[in-house]
């Protein structure tokens, strides 16, 4: 349950960055970014959610590279 509530306040801190006015953005503002969507997605990996989007995301590879051939 731990992993979930910290994923919801990851997810709340990302909206919040996303909704902001467009800025010129410093180097450490750039690598919080990345950094709190890389712990998010750490976080919902090993969970159902996360491996139903993994399982989504690997249908849609499929189906690219199946009409690519």
């Amino acid at each position: 349950m731990l992993t979930i509530n910290v994923a919801v306040l990851l997810v709340a801190i990302i909206i919040w960055r996303i909704r902001r006015p467009v800025e010129p953005r410093t180097r450490a503002d750039q690598v919080f970014g990345v950094a709190v969507i890389l712990i998010l997605g750490l976080l919902l990996a090993p969970t159902p959610f996360g491996h139903s989007v993994l399982g989504a995301v690997k249908q849609l590879v499929e189906g690219i590279a199946k009409a690519s051939h």
